[in-house]
């Protein structure tokens, strides 16, 4: 994972610590920040969260996507033979999974549905009707490997630590682990014949994930000695505060003084 200090290496040294690096969820955000207006931009979106390989979002047909029950099924990819692309089955047979979908992909994808349109209205008869949710401007097939290395030139652009179009999909599962998902939902979303597949992807991030796990634990246990802690630390500062306010400085108070005095003496009768 792209940590604080992997990033200030890589600056100085432009190496990566691994081929295959996962940015943090602050990292994701600022790339999908500054994609927003990618015409692909619902591609992105989908891959940072939900996981699908570039494939198969290159070949996911609206008919397969449901955005009414929040959710679309895999059930083909574009797959490259050289540089040709040909349609294809899914990578296993638990490729072919239902993807659950959340309600901002949900609005992102509707977006996206309504920009297709309009280009598909500009195109007149030259449209090519394929069908796909994600299709190059005149509405045929994309070319897988011209989607990666148009992802390299807007991760270059960004200024963001590199990582590949694959390890978005990386960074899908990191935080569904991050949010304490249960693992077999996860290996389930990505498309993994076995939970083994995903725990030894990412046995990297596990030992953070279980870290949050074992501190929001420990906050469901209440220690009296930590509360009395707490309690004196408290007590301590209110009582550091109001000390402070007591203290005033020696020139205060010759100016207070001072102002009494001559109030005093205007306020005596004359004789």
């Amino acid at each position: 994972m792209w940590t604080d200090e992997r990033v200030a290496k890589w600056e100085q040294t432009g190496e990566k610590p691994s081929p295959v690096m996962v940015w943090t969820p602050q990292q994701t955000g600022a790339f999908l920040d500054f994609v927003a207006e990618d015409r692909l931009y619902a591609m992105w979106h989908l891959i940072a969260f939900r996981g699908l390989r570039r494939g198969e979002a290159c070949g996911q047909p609206w008919s397969e996507t449901n955005l009414d029950t929040h959710s679309l099924t895999v059930s083909s990819q574009l797959v490259q033979d050289g540089w040709e692309v040909e349609a294809s089955d899914p990578k296993t047979d638990s490729g072919y999974r239902v993807v659950a979908l959340d309600d901002d992909t949900v609005n992102v994808l509707k977006r996206h549905r309504e920009r297709q349109d309009a280009d598909r209205k500009e195109w007149g008869s030259a449209w090519v009707d394929t069908g796909h949710v994600f299709t190059q401007e005149d509405g045929s097939w994309l070319h897988p490997g011209k989607v990666t290395d148009l992802f390299e030139r807007l991760v270059a652009a960004s200024g963001l630590p590199p990582i590949r179009l694959h390890d978005l999909r990386h960074g899908a599962a990191t935080l569904m682990l991050a949010a304490d998902i249960d693992i077999k939902i996860v290996s389930d979303t990505l498309g993994h014949s076995d939970t083994r597949i995903t725990r030894d992807i990412y046995q990297s991030v596990l030992p953070q994930v279980g870290k949050n796990a074992a501190e929001a634990t420990a906050k469901l246990v209440p220690l009296q000695r930590k509360a009395e802690a707490e309690k004196a630390a408290r007590k301590a500062a209110k009582a550091a505060k109001k000390n402070g306010k007591g203290n005033a400085k020696p020139k205060d108070k010759a100016n207070a003084q001072a102002k009494a005095k001559k109030k005093a003496k205007r306020g005596k009768p004359k004789k």
